[in-house]
């Protein structure tokens, strides 16, 4: 008969193979500082008073130079209010050599948040935008709106104009902007990335939803969003198929509609053109496209109720030509 301790050895060498198999869909644990922020976010703190200015929270998440800085300082200097009006925060890939815009409002206004590499299509730019919201809630109650934009967008209208359409339009109060589709063609696929049973029982099937990585969220969903674990679990857990693995695109839109439906437009503001694209890039603006024209194309949209107040992707070569119509198109109503 075989020794208890024998037997316990032979297990686990038996079983070495089989972990070092699984050991690439491991679900590792997130990091301890992550989770310290997150809970500090989500936990109930002084709101802000009634009478005072609500404010859009910016939220930049980039892995290299803000090439647009330069228009970006001209749309946050636009409103005679501007200081009242809005915060900066920048989540830059920390193994990237990125360079950070001086001078002006855009550099004095900018918060850097502690930042972690990223990477496409991994649960990375996930963390990356909760860490940007847990520390935008956290750092002033006056943040009602959170905008979450790339380096490759650019902004539409003014920031009076954009303050006035989240804040003061009656046919959206409260609502948050975040694409949310369950008639993908792909959506099955997109659901069985992680594993044809991966996502269950937490998300079946019926309640998947897919969006735009690129949203405008309410303090409501923002709390939402950093307070969630459950969901969050299944979304973290690594995908067995390349294609089409696109987390942050699957997160966000599934976690709102499963928790506050209603509380969603179902409509992002940020303009993107998926013409022709196949590669999971949308069409790149390059600087013979941009002209007073393309701008006023990019801010139609079909709703009644909705325009676009943001838009990607574009070159950066497009810097020049858009710097020649900012005031006289851009920026003015």
């Amino acid at each position: 008969m075989v020794s208890s301790p024998l037997l316990v050895s032979l297990t686990l060498f038996l079983s070495l193979p089989l972990l070092l198999f699984l050991s690439p869909h491991i679900l590792s644990p997130p990091d301890a500082d992550d989770l310290t922020l997150f809970r500090r976010a989500a936990a109930p703190h002084t709101t802000s008073h009634l009478s005072a200015t609500p404010k859009i929270a910016f939220l930049f998440l980039t892995n290299s130079n803000l090439t647009f800085s330069p228009l970006w300082e001209k749309f946050f200097s636009s409103s005679d209010h501007h200081h009242r009006l809005f915060n900066i925060y920048i989540h830059a890939d920390p193994t990237q050599n990125i360079a950070f815009p001086g001078g002006g409002v855009f550099h004095h206004r900018s918060r850097l948040v502690p930042a972690k590499p990223t990477a496409r299509a991994s649960p990375s730019l996930i963390s990356a935008a909760r860490r940007l919201l847990a520390a935008a809630l956290l750092d002033d109650p006056l943040n009602h709106y959170f905008a979450l934009l790339s380096q490759h967008c650019i902004p539409l209208h003014s920031l009076q104009f954009t303050h006035n359409f989240l804040f003061k339009n009656p046919t959206h109060p409260h609502k948050s902007f975040i694409e949310i589709l369950s008639n993908e063609p792909n959506l099955f696929d997109r659901y069985t990335a992680r594993g044809e049973h991966a996502m269950l029982p937490e998300v079946p099937f019926s309640s998947f939803r897919v969006g735009s990585q690129f949203f405008i969220l309410t303090r409501r969903h923002a709390r939402t969003v950093v307070r969630d674990i459950k969901l969050w679990n299944k979304f973290r857990l690594p995908c067995v198929t390349e294609e089409p693995c696109y987390p942050e695109e699957h997160y966000f839109p599934t976690l709102l509609s499963m928790q506050d439906p209603n509380g969603c437009s179902g409509f992002t503001l940020t303009r993107v053109n998926w013409t022709g694209c196949w590669d999971g890039h949308p069409h790149l603006y390059t600087a013979p496209e941009v002209s007073p024209e393309l701008v006023r194309r990019l801010r139609e949209s079909n709703s009644s109720s909705y325009l676009y107040l943001f838009a990607r992707k574009f070159a950066p070569e497009c810097l020049r030509p858009l710097m020649e119509i900012a005031d006289d198109v851009i920026f003015r109503e």
